[in-house]
């Protein structure tokens, strides 16, 4: 029996799941989420959980690209494949300038449940990581007194869930968040933080090493980039359709 367990100790390391493949901080990106998947020469991917089949990930990553997976965590959208498995009662108000998508109640278990499906989804695909969107409903006219304290709770959740599942995590910008949950999180993609003046909330995580990309939906600005370059961050510029290749700044 000593020799077994002996045995076992020893083997057990090399039977653990890999790490996921970390991405580096200077990482070329590409960022589309709707349309023909356009394949530039860019490291990272970051395509949409649903729409983008297994082969198409499997080919990717056969090509040496890092494959993340977007999908939303915090809203519940009606054209996606397990919309009517959301109860009612989760839903929360409209989004603005977004038909058909609503905020979800992150705090039930049986919206937690759904969403841990969606994380298996990832998984089972070969995602490298998951970019889960709209992780700031606290924030926002949502409709279901979602509070700070709980959108933290959930934040951290979804970091440990993905984790669980040997995926990278991203926070997706919820700036004002980082503080508590930087540590947390693997990289950041944020949405027009030059504009909103926020991309300095990003130093910190930028320093321990973490890949920061930044996506502006504006024409290109070489000041920006000169800015981004200083602070170590990847920007580029993008379609707010985001059918297309992106304009990086280098």
């Amino acid at each position: 029996m000593r020799t077994l367990l002996a045995l076992i100790s020893v083997l057990a390391p090399a039977l653990s799941p890999a790490s996921p493949i970390p991405i580096p901080a200077d990482a070329s990106w590409h960022m589309q989420l709707d349309g023909k998947l356009q394949t530039p020469d860019r490291q990272v991917y970051d395509i949409d959980l649903y729409d983008t089949p297994t082969q198409t990930i499997t080919a990717l990553k056969g090509g040496g690209r890092i494959v993340i997976c977007y999908f939303s965590a915090g809203t519940w959208e009606d054209w996606r494949s397990d919309a009517a498995s959301y109860p009612q009662e989760a839903l929360g108000n409209e989004l603005a300038d977004w038909p058909g998508e609503r905020w979800l109640d992150h705090r039930r278990d049986d919206v937690r449940q759904l969403l841990a499906k969606r994380l298996d989804l990832a998984a089972a695909k070969g995602c490298d990581g998951v970019d889960p969107d709209n992780v700031d409903g606290y924030s926002n006219d949502n409709g279901l007194d979602l509070t700070e304290e709980q959108q933290i709770d959930f934040n951290r959740w979804l970091a440990e869930q993905a984790r669980s599942r040997n995926m990278n995590v991203g926070l997706k910008n919820a700036v004002e968040l980082l503080p508590v949950l930087g540590e947390h999180f693997d990289f950041a993609i944020n949405e027009s933080c030059y504009r909103y003046k926020e991309c300095d909330g990003y130093d910190h995580m930028r320093s321990q090493g973490k890949a920061i990309f930044i996506a502006e939906y504006r024409t290109f600005n070489d000041n920006l980039c000169s800015k981004a370059a200083t602070s170590g961050f990847r920007l580029q510029y993008f379609k707010r359709s985001l059918k297309t290749v992106g304009i990086p700044c280098d």
